[in-house]
């Protein structure tokens, strides 16, 4: 019987699931990453997100004949509630690359677009330059590996080296990444299974995993990947995480800190940020320029012009509505404050600012020891 590509189908039945997230859900089906999802009888009512099987779509610019399918697994019921296990494979909602989960974190999440009750409204905030005062509240985010087959796919809208440290030597300006982590948040992932035993490339994945029939997911931590995520903890750590949305683009930041070097008889504090800006609207807008505003605790206020960010003036679309980019400050002092905006441009070609949230730079007392248990 052949097969029939269905959306509407689809989405109404993820939907019962995750309705918060049917529109993201469906940039990823029709445009972003090019994936199909494809059942082999026509809708009934008994369907469910476990009855289809997921094939991504992989095609050439250049050669739009030359378009492939690849199994990719059976699409599972995303979790409302609790958290998914180390080893669960998934596709991000939002970038839609294929991943698995190396282990949870549990963050602050402190969102702007949240009106807060009396009580939290009372609450000290840690961060509130021109912003409301929110608190924040726990959220689950995921430590994960990228398939490489997939980087050159969303290399134009996400970066795929999220993760730098500090290198182990007198230069301290000196930064090192490793390619194909990233940081998930819990509504991002879109659970699936899969019959291989080595179904992500990753240089790190059979370091860190091993497939084990017996378990669901078949997929279990190496004594590896334990040790190496006790080792490398503290420059791993997630746990602020920032939101804010400003005429329907949410920007969404988490700041990380990396540890302190010496530097000309003084300490230098050094911190990496990923930001996520996000169209959660129909317009066509075309981000311009960075204002940013960083204020140290030794007293001073650096103000930071420039156009676009990481070199680029991303374009956010309903067929491609994200873009995730990390870069790093650095303080002579072991804590501040970061906030500014970002200029986007309409078709139109007019202008407004898109506030970015508020947050910390805060250090921990003990320094960062460089990353152990990998080789470079």
């Amino acid at each position: 019987m052949a097969a029939c590509a269905i959306r509407r189908g689809l989405l109404s039945s993820i939907s019962r699931y995750n309705k918060n997230h049917t529109h993201r859900i469906l940039g990823v089906i029709e445009y972003n990453s090019g994936l199909e999802l494809l059942r082999p009888r026509p809708p009934c009512t008994a369907c469910s997100p476990s009855n289809f099987q997921q094939k991504r779509f992989m095609s050439s610019r250049n050669k739009p004949e030359g378009k492939v399918l690849e199994t990719v697994g059976v699409f599972e019921a995303p979790k409302q509630h609790g958290k998914y296990e180390t080893g669960q494979l998934f596709l991000h909602s939002v970038f839609g690359y294929r991943g698995i989960v190396l282990f949870p974190w549990h963050a602050r999440l402190y969102d702007r677009d949240v009106t807060p009750t009396p009580s939290q409204s009372k609450a000290e905030c840690p961060v509130s330059h021109g912003s409301k005062e929110v608190k924040g509240e726990t959220h689950t985010y995921y430590q994960v590996l990228i398939d490489t087959r997939d980087c050159p796919h969303i290399s134009q809208r996400a970066q795929t080296e999220a993760v730098t440290f500090l290198a182990n030597h007198d230069d301290s300006r000196a930064l090192y990444a490793i390619p194909g982590l990233d940081y998930v948040s819990h509504e991002d992932i879109l659970p699936y299974s899969s019959t291989e035993q080595v179904p992500i490339q990753h240089e790190l994945f059979e370091r860190f995993l091993m497939y084990n029939a017996s378990k669901n997911p078949p997929f279990t931590a190496r004594d590896t990947l334990q040790a190496w995520q006790e080792k490398n903890h503290p420059w791993l750590e997630l746990s602020d995480v920032h939101r804010e949305t400003t005429e329907n683009i949410r920007v969404t930041v988490i700041p990380f800190y990396m540890g302190m070097r010496e530097a000309q008889n003084s300490h230098v504090y050094w911190w990496r940020y990923s930001i996520r800006l996000e169209n959660m609207g129909n317009e066509v807008v075309q981000l311009r320029e960075r204002h940013w505003r960083i204020f140290s605790l030794s007293g001073t206020l650096e103000t930071v012009r420039g156009r676009g960010v990481v070199g680029r003036e991303p374009v956010l679309s309903k067929e491609q509505p994200a873009f995730q980019y990390s870069s790093h400050v650095s303080l002579q002092a072991p804590s501040g404050h970061m906030w500014g905006t970002f200029r986007i441009e309409r078709t139109d070609g007019s202008h407004f600012d898109v506030r970015i949230p508020p947050f910390s730079l805060e250090s921990n007392k003990d320094d960062k020891a460089p990353p152990a248990g990998y080789t470079f």
